[in-house]
């Protein structure tokens, strides 16, 4: 991402406590890459190898009066920590530092209020920042005020955020009422999608790893990609066209980074609803990441979260052109470029694959004048086989189906 000319001088600042060198520095390379989204320029760093966190300032009292030294010679505008800071942290490190400081949370927060397309989008991250500023109003009325604006301060239609804790309040019930009714819609779509027997995949992965691209591939979606964190914030659903004639959904969902704000997984929860309800899902990596284990981990550990592990699952492997030093996991697993057509249809394979081990089998003779009921019967199922019985004048229609299907219905009849 280029810098914007009303960038704001950024220096960040991290806690090595017990990770791994290599994993602690990926974390780093993560804050610069969020800051960078966010548009700042990096021009400094401050690290520290640490039993534990300063309780008062985060860092100790000698590395705290080092940052102040570098922000004066770099001419920094913004100080963006690692970590979820505390408050009176806050109020401790600016009686050092007359700069703006935000961290990590607030830092992703900003970058999807920014993003944030849909009403429902903007709404939910709006209820995120509320939830966050509300245990700091005491300390941040003087943060908020540092600079006017930039990064950490905005939010939808840039609005101005009241520090009067009541109309906060106020602001959170009105936006839940809201959202209750956009979620009021979205589960009767959902239900009419159950109900109709459609099979339904859900795309789940970290941030960045492609699932956008893929969406665009497996379908004529045309939807927002770009090599960036959190290209993708609403949920899409789109239909996709196997190469039996099946009809499925295919939903596109935020993506999933290391430490994800606990209030936007709170606040994106009905869009998240959305993915529970498939009947697969295609997680995608990126296995050209640096971290590639620390991605699978964080997105398997909030699978867990959602109560989602459960559902039945392909890992796919994406970006094999960038990969140099590619190791799979132990699930199995597909390695592709989305943008390579022969790899699409190595994943169509198994997705189709997977299709027989989840679904009904069914065999059902068709009459050779009901022509309509054998295309009803490919778009709506997973037709294998058709052969035709000159001696009946029918076909014998072998294939998979959702146990909710009128299909299977019609053969317990």
């Amino acid at each position: 991402m280029g810098i914007k000319k009303n960038y704001e001088k950024v220096i960040i600042v991290g806690i090595q406590t017990k990770q791994p060198d290599d994993r602690f520095e990926y974390s780093l390379l993560e804050l610069k890459l969020l800051a960078e989204n966010a548009g700042g320029e990096i021009v400094g760093e401050v690290t520290q190898k640490r039993e534990k966190r300063d309780s008062k300032t985060y860092i100790g009292k000698g590395k705290l009066n080092e940052l102040k030294d570098l922000a004066e010679e770099a001419e920094a505008t913004t100080v963006v920590f690692n970590e979820e800071l505390s408050p009176s942290q806050v109020r401790n490190i600016q009686e050092v530092i007359d700069l703006k400081v935000i961290d990590r949370v607030q830092l992703i927060l900003d970058i999807f209020a920014v993003r944030a397309k849909s009403k429902e989008g903007r709404l939910q991250v709006q209820l995120a920042q509320l939830h966050y500023l509300l245990p700091r109003l005491s300390g941040q009325g003087v943060n908020l005020s540092r600079l006017g604006g930039g990064i950490g301060t905005r939010g939808p239609g840039e609005t101005k955020l009241e520090t009067d804790r009541r109309h906060i309040q106020n602001q959170i019930t009105d936006i839940k009422h809201e959202l209750k009714k956009i979620e009021e819609h979205r589960e009767r779509s959902r239900s009419q999608r159950k109900a109709s027997g459609v099979f339904q995949i859900g795309l789940i992965g970290y941030t960045n790893a492609g699932k956008s691209t893929l969406l665009n591939s497996l379908t004529d979606a045309q939807t927002y990609e770009k090599d960036q964190l959190f290209a993708t914030l609403d949920p899409l659903t789109r239909q996709m066209v196997l190469p039996t004639g099946m009809k499925v959904t295919l939903t596109d969902t935020v993506g999933f980074i290391q430490d994800l704000p606990t209030q936007l997984i709170e606040s994106f929860q009905s869009t998240l609803e959305e993915t529970k309800e498939v009947d697969l899902l295609i997680h995608v990596l990126d296995a050209s990441a640096k971290d590639l284990d620390g991605h699978e981990k964080t997105v398997l550990g909030l699978i867990n979260e959602l109560d989602m592990q459960d559902i039945p699952r392909i890992t796919v492997y994406n970006k094999k052109d960038l990969a140099t030093d590619f190791h799979p996991g132990i699930f199995p697993n597909i390695l592709i470029s989305a943008q390579d057509t022969k790899d699409i249809e190595k994943l169509q394979e198994e997705i189709m694959k997977t299709l027989k081990t989840i679904l009904v089998p069914y065999e059902l003779e068709i009459p050779s004048d009901k022509g309509d009921l054998l295309v009803q019967l490919r778009e709506q199922t997973f037709l294998e086989e058709q052969p035709y019985d000159p001696e009946k004048g029918v076909y014998l229609a072998k294939g998979y189906a959702k146990k909710e299907s009128k299909w299977i219905g019609e053969l317990n009849e």
